[in-house]
């Protein structure tokens, strides 16, 4: 079997972790770098990833994630966060992103244009930076799920937590910041519960 898809089929939402075991820091870190290297549109990178270790931060923001006990009883907590004003094309972090290819001005601020363009045409009209910053955020999601369950790493996604009161438990400055998604990292305390998924005919079309 494809390697990818024996990863893919450890993984699972993990609902119950055993709060006894702890993620080696040098596979967190080796997680994160997938993290880092996700792709992202136009490669702007408007994300941060927030890694939370301490079991005091974790009580403090799981009434907020619907006193969910993954929140608590995972290893770590990571929480992608976008951040929207730096995908506005006339902001300096667009700027340099483009400038770090090392290509002269003009090409560069044809990359800029044609940024512009597109944020203008394709984006504006469907939803605003937010949205369009955490749908980048998602690719960063999957990568961490998927290299955490490469090494037997457990995850559950979250999207039940209310937003406005995780951010205020973060003391997040949100005119910069804002919670796109959390992850809940560890290692499982039962086993894989059955996973049901549509089949492949269902959802898989190929044209030719």
């Amino acid at each position: 079997m494809n390697t990818v898809l024996k990863v893919l089929n450890f993984r699972h939402a993990c609902k119950k972790f055993d709060p006894e075991k702890k993620i080696p820091q040098e596979q967190l870190e080796e997680i994160m770098e997938c993290a880092r290297l996700s792709p992202t549109s136009f490669g702007i990178e408007a994300w941060k990833f927030l890694v939370i270790e301490s079991d005091t931060l974790k009580q403090k923001i799981r009434p907020a994630c619907w006193d969910q006990p993954q929140i608590t009883d995972s290893s770590h907590v990571v929480i992608i966060l976008s951040a929207p004003t730096l995908v506005n094309k006339d902001s300096e972090h667009v700027r340099q992103m483009f400038a770090r290819r090392g290509l002269d001005e003009e090409t560069t601020n044809a990359y800029v244009q044609r940024y512009g363009d597109f944020h203008a045409n394709e984006v504006a009209p469907r939803m605003n930076e937010y949205a369009w910053c955490s749908k980048q955020c998602y690719i960063g999601l999957a990568n961490i799920m998927t290299a955490a369950a490469a090494v037997n790493i457990d995850s559950c996604p979250i999207e039940g937590f209310d937003k406005n009161e995780l951010e205020q438990a973060l003391e997040l400055a949100t005119d910069k910041e804002q919670v796109s998604v959390v992850v809940a990292l560890g290692y499982r305390a039962s086993e894989q519960p059955a996973r049901f998924r549509r089949a492949a005919a269902e959802i898989i079309e190929y044209r030719s």
